[in-house]
């Protein structure tokens, strides 16, 4: 029997780090896009490394070719106008992602999102969280939409161990408001698992 194929985009990142891990141990054959070419590989070869190019859409398409699932955890965190990238960008590359994955077959989109979009349309980065889901909405495909809060664990504990520093070095640690923002962050591991579920379902959720 034919191995099965899943593409994660991002698999030397953070969180597509924690899927592939989660899908290799499955038994399931990975393949990564990334920009990140030449960067340390934590896989030791048994990952497949494609460049990711959204101005390529052949390449893309091919990149994407044979895959059952698709696991997307690319965008940007800031706009970056100077170097030509920023969330509206990003929109768009998801877009032709999304389009490339469908001409090429792939049976389901995993995407992720981030907690709430929806409240706070000023900021380009949620606006364009929403722009994405909306897209997905009105698209053809099988798609699980992972809305996680703040990620931790997993060895790269940025925005925590940021925020744990801050409170150690300084008397005082500002909030902005009243104070009011619960929130619960949720292990890389543990949304690497979800996802690696969504991917043997099929049908269309929404899961905060």
């Amino acid at each position: 029997m034919t191995e099965a194929l899943h593409v994660v985009t991002g698999a030397f990142g953070y969180s597509g780090r924690w899927i592939a891990h989660r899908l290799l141990e499955k038994g399931v054959r990975v393949r990564t896009l990334t920009n990140a070419i030449g960067r340390d590989d934590p896989f030791d070869g048994r990952v497949e490394v494609h460049p990711i190019d959204f101005e390529n859409h052949e390449a893309l398409v091919e990149s994407l070719r044979g895959a059952e699932v698709l696991y997307n955890t690319y965008w940007v965190r800031y706009n970056h106008h100077s170097r030509n990238f920023d969330h509206g960008i990003a929109v768009e590359n998801t877009r032709k992602l999304f389009a490339a994955a469908a001409e090429a077959g792939v049976e389901r989109i995993i995407h992720f999102s981030v907690a709430h979009p929806d409240k706070a349309p000023d900021w380009t980065y949620f606006r364009g969280k929403v722009a994405v889901e909306k897209i997905l909405h009105e698209s053809s495909h099988s798609y699980a939409i992972l809305r996680p809060t703040v990620l931790f664990g997993g060895g790269r504990n940025v925005l925590i161990n940021n925020i744990a520093w801050m409170l150690r070095k300084f008397p005082v640690f500002g909030v902005f408001g009243m104070g009011n923002y619960p929130i619960q962050p949720v292990h890389v591991k543990d949304v690497a698992r979800v996802a690696v579920e969504q991917g043997e379902l099929r049908e269309n959720v929404t899961i905060d």
